[in-house]
């Protein structure tokens, strides 16, 4: 049981119970781009890897986590243009990888108009592992 408990801390790096609630509610109003996304990744489709959406890490809910390679992916809408919140995601990105995670972003936009050239790269940040 001990060995469980330490899994599941490992995987949500302390995220308090307010935190992995917000992260159920928010897998219930995924944005198109993630919708997207989840749909090519989900039940282990790319690289054989298990992808969680809308997982809680610490203080942050991100939007992709691939525990077993240490990466988030983080889908940007056009309100992460402007510079205070481009500061933001600077510090949350900080603060991931403190944690020894790699993060990668990707536009929204991307997701919808590439999606095969965004997997080509989330595969290669996949190779790592």
């Amino acid at each position: 049981m001990a060995r469980n408990l330490r899994v599941i801390e490992n995987h949500y790096y302390g995220a308090s119970p307010e935190i992995i609630a917000r992260a159920r509610i928010l897998r219930q109003s995924m944005t198109p781009a993630e919708q997207l996304l989840w749909s090519a990744v989900r039940r282990k489709q790319l690289n054989g890897v298990r992808f969680r959406r809308q997982h809680p890490i610490a203080q942050f809910v991100v939007d992709f986590y691939c525990h077993q390679a240490g990466l988030v992916i983080e889908l940007d809408g056009e309100i992460h243009a402007q510079a205070d919140q481009q500061q933001r995601d600077n510090d949350r990105t900080y603060e991931l990888e403190r944690l020894g995670l790699r993060v990668i972003r990707f536009q929204n936009e991307e997701i919808l108009n590439n999606i095969s050239g965004i997997l080509v790269r989330i595969s290669n940040e996949l190779s790592h592992i």
